[in-house]
């Protein structure tokens, strides 16, 4: 049996085909259409998939969608703002005035220079009219309940009319298709537990889900146990750790379910302690669960940007997010015994979060699923239709479910780009041998990656050796990155590189948390390393990747380093490349040094000049 599992259309547009409990192929929409984080019906990744699946529309069992219909998911954040605004009545105000008076005698002077920062202490500088304005619309009072009252409100109005357009454009494209009658509604932290559960290879695991907004909730606690999933608990939108890490994202001038990566980047760099009991007081936190006071009150994050330093802005919200979401956790770990935890939404792709949860006492093994935020919840709510195949229960042995290309197609590619190359026989050698010469070599090579990871096969490559690649590579990308590139390690060198490993070595195949370096790797590699000492690895073995393994095995030889940085093959604000003709663009724009594309290579025209 064949399933078809379509992700929101909201954001990240995703197609997976699930047949018997295994995926046979997943590609996001943005890959194709060129526009990052693409919405609305993914026609392009729907017949890329069909065609290479060689599946008709009449094939599928099941099309999976993880929302619900628009009139339901209104009733059930209808009804959970009017609690909301309940709750807020009987809040009591804290004394945000003074506690931000004695936070900012907490700031310290500071010298040095922080990437992408004018001076350490810059703040938003947003002026004494705006800043005036934040004062009275977020310090906690009559004025800033109302605002937040009526910015709920108005979420509920555009969240209710977003809702409805997607829920038309959906069963509008899928009439068309002849499939509408097949169509099956999951609700939403259902399926990000089940892609987290059912790609872990687990019997037994904690299911912990959080992200923004989905199906009434914002969060949600379930045990998996012989294929099963039963859920324990759920936080209640609009008690969102998605939303205040949104906030923050946007306060510091980014934007958000886009940019909260810098945050994190930008985190390591501050002191959480200033402004940790400030956010703090605005959670009433009781053993199991959370609320937020005053969550979608976003001039409260633009009044602390304004007010502080951007990298102590950052370092709070951060510590705070990992604060809360321990406590939440460490409950229903010690309630339920369970070693294993399994994570999906999109609060857990911030890697530094699951750094901390994987260091939870009595955790034994730890699994993200690689495709964490909503683009993966098609994949969860397709696989909830096999509960009881076998086959389900196994790990997901890669990610490299996309589009591939044949040996013709790259060479039309490159003959249309009129740009001369090399064939090898193997070129792994030749890569690593390009590397190790303090060469930039993107390698583009068998299927597209699923997930928002390059893991090697759309990606950028490069010696660990120089830190200042994270600036010049950046800059020729059109990047503005906090965090330093991450870097890929051979599998059966980890434990020379990275400290607390053990049970959690499968999801750094997937490139989902940090890890302590050792001192080697801060010698070898200082450019994978960030300020506060960790780095975000893909561990490589020889069956995830069999190409890459050998290409990090012949740098070894020749390096006796087992890593080198890899970062994902696109350019600022482009989805990562899908095609032969997309590779071949971002490498020209991007005045690389080599493009390794299938087994051809092929040198940058300025380098043969």
């Amino acid at each position: 049996m064949r399933v078809l599992g379509i992700s929101p259309l909201d954001k990240d547009s995703t197609v997976t085909i699930v047949e018997d409990g295994r995926i046979l192929y997943a590609a996001a929409e943005e890959r194709f259409t060129r526009v990052k984080l693409q919405t609305g019906f993914p026609w392009q990744a729907l017949q890329d998939g069909l065609d290479r699946t060689n599946t008709r529309p009449e094939d599928l069992a099941v099309v999976a969608y993880p929302f619900l219909g628009w009139e339901e998911e209104t009733r059930l954040f209808e009804r959970n703002l009017q609690r909301e605004r309940e709750f807020l009545d009987d809040a009591e105000n804290a004394a945000t005035s003074v506690q931000l008076r004695q936070a900012a005698a907490r700031v310290p002077a500071r010298k040095g220079t922080i990437p992408g920062l004018r001076e350490p202490n810059e703040t938003m500088g947003k002026g004494l009219a705006k800043t005036l304005a934040y004062k009275l619309l977020a310090s906690e009072g009559v004025v800033s309940r109302n605002v937040a009252k009526r910015l709920s409100d108005q979420w509920g109005r555009e969240a209710s009319t977003f809702h409805r357009k997607w829920h038309v454009e959906l069963e509008g494209a899928l009439e068309e298709l002849g499939l509408l009658q097949k169509l099956k509604r999951i609700e939403h932290h259902d399926s990000h537990a089940a892609n987290a559960y059912f790609t872990s290879g687990f019997d037994e695991a904690l299911i912990v889900t959080l992200d923004g907004y989905g199906s009434g909730l914002a969060g949600s606690v379930a045990i998996g146990r012989g294929g099963r999933i039963e859920r324990v608990h759920g936080v209640e939108f609009p008690h969102s750790l998605g939303t205040f890490y949104e906030s923050v994202t946007s306060g510091l001038g980014f934007k958000p379910s886009r940019h909260e990566g810098k945050i994190v980047g930008l985190a390591a760099y501050g002191d959480p302690a200033i402004l940790r009991d400030v956010l703090l007081d605005r959670f009433h936190r009781e053993p199991g669960t959370f609320r937020i006071v005053e969550s979608n009150n976003t001039y409260f994050a633009r009044l602390l940007a304004s007010e502080f330093p951007k990298i102590d802005v950052a370092a709070a919200y951060q510590h705070v997010l990992e604060v809360v979401a321990s406590e939440y956790v460490s409950h229903y770990l010690e309630q339920l015994g369970v070693q294993n935890l399994v994570l999906s939404g999109g609060v857990v792709a911030n890697v530094k979060l699951n750094q901390r949860l994987r260091e939870l006492p009595g955790i034994k093994g730890i699994f993200v699923h690689p495709n964490m935020g909503d683009g993966g919840c098609g994949t969860g709510a397709a696989m909830l239709e096999f509960v009881g195949t076998p086959a389900l229960m196994d790990r997901l042995p890669d990610v490299f479910l996309g589009p591939d290309f044949t040996d013709d197609q790259v060479a039309d590619a490159l003959a249309r780009a009129q740009l001369p190359f090399d064939r090898y026989a193997s070129i792994e050698a030749k890569i690593a041998s390009l590397i190790a010469a303090g060469k930039v070599v993107a390698r583009f090579n068998g299927r597209m990656e699923y997930g928002p990871r390059a893991l090697g096969n759309r990606s950028i490559l490069y010696h660990a050796k120089e830190p200042s690649v994270n600036q010049w590579l950046n800059q020729r990308l059109g990047r503005t990155e906090f965090m330093p590139f991450a870097p890929a390690t051979l599998a059966e060198h980890r434990h020379a590189c990275y400290r607390n490993v053990d049970g959690a070595d499968y999801a750094a195949e997937f490139m989902t948390l940090t890890f302590d370096c050792t001192d080697e790797m801060k010698r070898t590699c200082p450019a994978a390393v960030h300020v506060d000492g960790t780095a975000r690895p893909q561990l490589v073995t020889a069956t995830s990747n069999p190409g890459f393994h050998a290409i990090l095995t012949e740098y070894y030889q020749l390096t006796g380093i087992p890593s080198v940085i890899n970062t994902s093959f696109n350019m600022h604000e482009e989805p990562i490349v899908c095609t032969p003709d997309d590779a071949i663009r971002a490498f020209l724009q991007g005045n690389l040094d080599y493009l390794a594309i299938g087994s051809c290579l092929v040198a940058h025209p300025s380098m043969r000049h």
